[in-house]
């Protein structure tokens, strides 16, 4: 007599609904845990420890210790003793977003530069009828960029003089101590980071 055949193997139960639903859930809260919690928290205490200051903001203080903004954002300094930002379109709000820079025939590109040109008429600016670096008379990709390259801050040092105590010679060296130069030479432009200088010009003028 033969041999009985082998049973057929028997399959796997199929999961359930329920069972799809948890496993949905704990990927999704797995999910939230690693990319919302450990690794915004891993990256931060990494921050932390190699550049503390980057990592908290870059936060800059008057000489009393109050908080005066942050190296990365500029702000309206339109008193004619100090030197100016870039002209911004949202007033150097950052919670307006960033605006489009506006094209070379934008009417409002006219406006925005004869303000600006106008404005440094009105304060004593005694380079008027000079040719101003274009840096100066345009806004910034983000409008509230606090970096000018060297030529538009430097041209700024005869409105600061005339309204302060200060030497042009001083301010030269002034603003010559606190030009950046690109990491890698021929790539990137120096800049002065215009906010860190006016906190470096008050102290000396009493403010």
């Amino acid at each position: 007599m033969s041999a009985p055949a082998p049973a057929a193997p028997v399959p796997p139960p199929a999961h359930s609904r329920g069972g799809h639903v948890r496993a949905a859930l704990v990927l999704i809260v797995l999910s939230i845990l690693v990319t919302g919690f450990a690794y915004p928290f891993l990256v931060v205490g990494i921050a932390e420890v190699m550049d503390p200051y980057a990592a908290n903001g870059s936060i800059l203080h008057y000489g009393n210790g109050t908080v005066a903004g942050s190296a990365l954002v500029a702000q309206n300094t339109s008193a004619p003793y100090l030197f100016w930002e870039r002209p911004s379109p949202t007033d150097y709000n950052t919670t307006l977003g960033a605006v489009t820079p506006y094209g070379p025939t934008d009417p409002a590109l006219g406006a925005l530069l004869n303000e600006t040109i106008a404005y440094m008429k009105a304060y004593g600016d005694y380079t008027v009828n000079a040719t101003l670096p274009f840096w100066l008379v345009s806004q910034s990709a983000s409008s509230i960029d606090p970096d000018l390259t060297p030529e538009a801050v430097l041209v700024q040092i005869p409105r600061v003089a005339g309204n302060t105590s200060l030497s042009i010679s001083f301010l030269q060296d002034l603003v010559n101590q606190h030009i950046t130069n690109p990491p890698i030479p021929d790539l990137g432009v120096p800049y002065v980071d215009v906010l860190q200088l006016d906190l470096a010009l008050l102290p000396l003028i009493g403010k």
